[in-house]
């Protein structure tokens, strides 16, 4: 029987995150929402903030990714992440909160805010609060 499953790495900045054989991963780029699985053609991507999903022998794993790199390769993908938290990690009040200081600033635009930013904390936060949530 032929195997199905692919070494997936993921790195941060301050930890090596998670590394094990898994069946697939599921994350978002700002291409879209990929799934990958053994035998992928090789690709590098750019992550956008999302829910990362590692599906390992029929059990999901979630996790709140922000942002980063991947490389995937047939036999294995390795994920660059500038930050990366399992649920247990993540303060689901203090991602409430982000979420409303940059909803707030979205909407109102004072002076000298970066809406790209706000926007891309929004997501981050709602990352968080989605990852909590499942």
């Amino acid at each position: 029987m032929e195997d199905t499953r692919f070494r997936l790495k993921i790195i941060t900045p301050d930890r090596e995150f998670y590394e094990n054989d898994v069946d697939m991963v599921e994350f978002n780029t700002y291409e879209g929402e990929v799934g990958i699985y053994r035998g992928h053609i090789p690709m590098s991507m750019v992550i956008s903030p999302g829910i990362l999903t590692i599906t390992n022998d029929g059990e999901s794993l979630n996790a709140a990714l922000h942002a980063g790199f991947v490389e995937v390769l047939p036999d294995k993908v390795t994920i660059l992440a500038e930050i990366v938290e399992w649920p247990g990690e993540i303060d689901e009040d203090r991602a409430k909160a982000a979420r409303e200081r940059a909803e707030a600033r979205i909407k109102e635009q004072p002076e000298g805010v970066d809406v790209a930013r706000a926007e891309l904390a929004l997501r981050k936060a709602i990352a968080r609060i989605n990852v909590v949530g499942k």
